[in-house]
């Protein structure tokens, strides 16, 4: 797409993605459905847990599947960091102590992928704030703030706290101040909810998955990601 997306065309998008919103099938009339199909248009979430396939991850799929149900040539992906040798540091031109591995250029492929319309980062609260394992991710984008590789794609937030109002929003804040120096399309949960992004209970009594109001918020947000990513573009 190109570097900058302009008002007008933001704006003449958006009636074909208020139709998504009233339920649409697609949202995309036949015309620009055939041209959407052509070229696909790939949603990532992120998992800055360091615990595989638990709760953060279980509300980026959730994120993700509603993501999905916006359009025809949406794609998504969940890519989770728990495991892999992250390490900030680099960013700021410090070598690795010997021996230790780097797998962060390994996940370049998906990060820069051109298909890419939008980012969903998720993370647990860590004494009101993300995971180490999530800073130190964001800190080694710094190499994709230089090539403004994630410019003008649309991105959203979701964190899972321990408690109902354990410091979901703040650590929301946390991570958007980031995406916002990629000069990013940040967006919140969307309506009906409408606020900072996903806010989820890892607590709740049933698991997270029981989390109604949680679990909402990650779908209008996998939702409204889509469709700036639908608008972006164009």
């Amino acid at each position: 797409m190109a570097s900058e997306v302009t008002r007008r065309r933001f704006l003449g998008a958006a009636g074909t993605i208020a139709a998504v919103g009233a339920g649409t099938a697609t949202g995309l009339g036949a015309d620009s459905a055939e041209a959407a199909e052509a070229k696909k248009i790939k949603i990532l979430g992120i998992c800055g847990s360091p615990r595989q396939g638990k709760t953060t991850a279980t509300a980026l799929q959730a994120c993700l599947a509603a993501a999905k149900e916006v359009a025809d040539c949406i794609e998504t992906e969940l890519l989770e960091l728990a495991g892999l040798n992250i390490n900030g540091a680099v960013a700021a031109g410090i070598e690795l102590p010997p021996g230790q591995t780097d797998d962060f250029p390994a996940l370049l492929p998906k990060l820069t992928d051109p298909a890419l319309g939008g980012v969903i980062m998720g993370t647990p609260v860590y004494f009101g704030s993300m995971t180490s394992l999530c800073k130190a991710f964001l800190e080694r984008c710094m190499e994709l703030r230089k090539t403004d590789a994630w410019a003008n794609k649309a991105a959203g937030v979701l964190a899972v706290g321990g408690a109902r109002n354990g410091g979901q929003e703040l650590t929301i804040q946390s991570v958007q101040s980031a995406l916002f120096c990629h000069q990013m399309l940040l967006v919140g949960d969307g309506k009906p909810t409408g606020h900072r992004g996903g806010t989820l209970w890892s607590g709740c009594p049933g698991g997270i998955t029981a989390d109604e109001f949680g679990m909402s918020t990650a779908a209008n947000l996998g939702r409204r990601v889509a469709e700036v990513a639908l608008l972006a573009r164009g």
